[in-house]
């Protein structure tokens, strides 16, 4: 959901915020997770053990290649203990917030979107991720006159999950390349 919230973010208060990357973001579209997740019960039972929680842990939406060790560290880091019992550290309640409503603003054109941006933005598509070929291309496009497009190869839509190292190489050089412009 992180390109949908930055680009919100950015749009509504991009005065104050001085750069953007979105990382194979479909961009106005809705997050592939809301669904599932805005169907979840707002009450829901803890966990019983920290062990119990964190073998359910999995990326959503789901890829293919995870590497484990930081896998681990993401789900770790990702619960926390209630005398309830063990829960996620996510809240439900983010889907009944106007961020994600239909608005005439939600169904501007990506296009317009990135136009009335006015911040500088970068964006990373990532190969096996959410975004296909045509609509990166589409993005390229657009980001032609808007700032960088970059294609990480062999990563998934969470490349902090299989691709780390390039991701923070490819996020190394969008940073020095705006630190001289």
């Amino acid at each position: 959901m992180g390109g949908l919230v930055t680009s919100t973010a950015a749009q509504d208060y991009g005065e104050q915020i001085d750069s953007i990357v979105a990382i194979d973001s479909p961009l106005r579209d809705h997050a592939p997770e809301d669904v599932r997740l805005r169907n979840r019960k707002k009450h829901a039972t803890g966990y019983q053990s920290k062990a119990d929680i964190l073998a359910r842990f999995r990326p959503v939406p789901s890829q293919e290649t995870v590497l484990p060790y930081v896998a681990d560290h993401i789900a770790t880091e990702s619960v926390r203990r209630t005398l309830r019992g063990w829960f996620w550290k996510f809240d439900p309640s983010i889907f009944g917030t106007s961020l994600l409503d239909e608005t005439p603003a939600e169904q501007e054109t990506m296009e317009r979107t990135l136009a009335e941006l006015p911040c500088r933005v970068g964006y990373i598509r990532c190969e096996a991720g959410l975004v296909p070929p045509d609509t990166g291309d589409r993005i390229r496009s657009i980001m032609q006159l808007r700032g960088p497009f970059v294609e990480l190869a062999e990563a998934g839509h969470h490349p902090m999950l299989d691709q780390p190292l390039p991701l923070v190489a490819a996020l190394r050089t969008l940073l020095e390349m705006w630190s001289i412009t």
